[in-house]
């Protein structure tokens, strides 16, 4: 006998993100679509849901994860706090896609794993985390090498460099045993000298409609290596988080990442 599909209450379930969600959560085995929230002046609130149209956009969060087994959080920096307050109230776990957050947003949600299973990455693509596991590891490979990386992405992209970038400095970085925000070269202009040994250049592109690519350079004497991921869609971040909200269902307490969930050798399609 087939296990009924657990409930997910979905924040931030109007935008382009939550949609897909949305979208994706009507063919998943495991999770389906339980309460769509969005905020008070949402002009979709007390409309249906598009692609579960059994599902009506609401306000009220309490009430909506009040039948809901895990949460996904594609709102906003501003709404996070109250959201991730929420959920530890309910006792319930969260998976966090939300980006734009602060070092005191991102050690917020890290101490609120105390309370409840909760799961943050500033890219919830599969592929890109793994790229992060692999210049990590080529980092420390290649120790002597030059490390650079390069991002593209659209033109209406507000932030630069992107958070999957400075996500991807700070896993060569730590490989190192340094950190970003020390070793991070983010503009070069003018007369800049000799590279500065063990910097990190973090460089940004803006310009059509590029979801996201993404590449680490380790640049040495004859060679280089170069580690590429390409977004061909934003979809592949909705399945992520979709993959993500299945893999904290029963997990204990505790603050995770998409390596965790990764590593954990669960198939995609569950």
């Amino acid at each position: 006998m087939t296990a009924p599909r657990r409930k997910v209450a979905l924040v931030g379930a109007g935008g382009r993100m939550g949609q897909k969600i949305a979208e994706l959560l009507q063919a998943d085995p495991v999770l389906s679509l339980g309460a769509a929230v969005e905020s008070e002046e949402s002009p979709v609130i007390g409309l249906p849901v598009p692609s579960s149209p059994e599902v009506v956009y609401e306000a009220d969060l309490a009430r909506g994860m009040a039948t809901c087994d895990v949460g996904i959080d594609f709102s906003s920096p501003e709404t996070l706090r109250r959201s991730v307050e929420a959920f530890a109230a309910a006792g319930k776990p969260l998976v966090i896609g939300t980006t734009g957050l602060t070092l005191s947003d991102r050690d917020f949600v890290r101490e609120m794993g105390a309370h409840i299973p909760i799961l943050w990455s500033p890219n919830m693509s599969l592929g890109v985390n793994l790229l992060a596991i692999l210049a990590g590891q080529a980092a420390r490979a290649l120790e002597e090498f030059d490390a650079e990386i390069l991002e593209i992405h659209h033109r209406h992209k507000k932030d630069a460099p992107s958070g999957t970038a400075l996500f991807l400095g700070e896993a060569v970085a730590s490989a190192r045993n340094g950190a970003l925000s020390q070793s991070g070269v983010f503009v070069r202009h003018g007369l800049t000298g000799e590279r500065e040994p063990g910097s990190i250049g973090v460089m940004a592109l803006r310009g059509g409609d590029v979801p996201g690519d993404h590449t680490v350079f380790f640049l040495g004497s004859g060679e280089r290596l170069e580690l590429t991921h390409r977004a061909e869609s934003r979809e592949i971040f909705a399945r992520g988080a979709i993959r993500a909200a299945a893999f904290l269902l029963d997990r204990p307490t505790g603050f995770y990442t998409m390596a965790d969930v990764l590593m954990s050798g669960e198939p995609e399609n569950r």
